[in-house]
């Protein structure tokens, strides 16, 4: 069984926001997935499903992203899912918008909802799949670039990375990280 972890902020104010890049791919694979779901807990809103022919938990925090673990380390915890069988899907500010990378064992990078997490879970042998949002302009602080939506030129590449992503996880949950990763590579 895998963990799927989409991160970003909750609420309506935050919807399609650069932060909110997980909960963006975790919505098109619920489809995919069929997934249903159940009682939001744990601070979290909670779905099970199949995916690549394997059972999956999916979860859209309900904390702010810096308090991520909060979340995910009791679900983790809850159904048995060791580190290795945890994906997270979350924005990366060191990579060209629209970029998607797959990558464990790996630290924050300043990335506080990653932070949280390798703290709750006392690791950082999770997967990830990071997906690319660019930095800011000069004169714009992280923080507000990060809770700000993307530009219409942005749109065009994140759209198809948000596919590319969603491809990434089933290839993850089909033929592990190495597997996905070098599928990806192939494309």
């Amino acid at each position: 069984m895998y963990l799927i972890v989409g991160l970003g902020n909750p609420g309506d104010k935050y919807s399609n926001t650069r932060h909110n890049i997980g909960f963006m791919v975790l919505d098109r694979l619920l489809t995919e997935a069929a997934a249903r779901p159940l009682a939001s807990k744990w601070k979290a809103m909670i779905w099970k499903g199949l995916l690549a022919g394997q059972g999956i938990v999916m979860v859209k925090p309900q904390t702010f992203m810096n308090l991520s673990g909060e979340a995910v380390e009791p679900i983790a915890s809850y159904y048995k899912i060791a580190p290795q069988n945890i994906i997270v899907i979350h924005d990366d500010l060191d990579l060209q918008c629209g970029t998607i990378k797959l990558s464990t064992k790996k630290g924050p990078g300043g990335h506080n909802g990653i932070k949280s997490i390798i703290q709750r879970l006392g690791t950082n042998t999770f997967n990830r799949v990071r997906i690319g949002i660019g930095r800011p302009p000069l004169a714009m602080p992280v923080e507000r670039y990060v809770l700000a939506k993307f530009s219409a030129d942005e749109q065009e590449l994140i759209t198809p990375a948000i596919a590319r992503a969603g491809e990434a996880v089933s290839l993850i949950a089909e033929k592990g990280l190495a597997g996905a990763m070098q599928e990806m590579h192939r494309r």
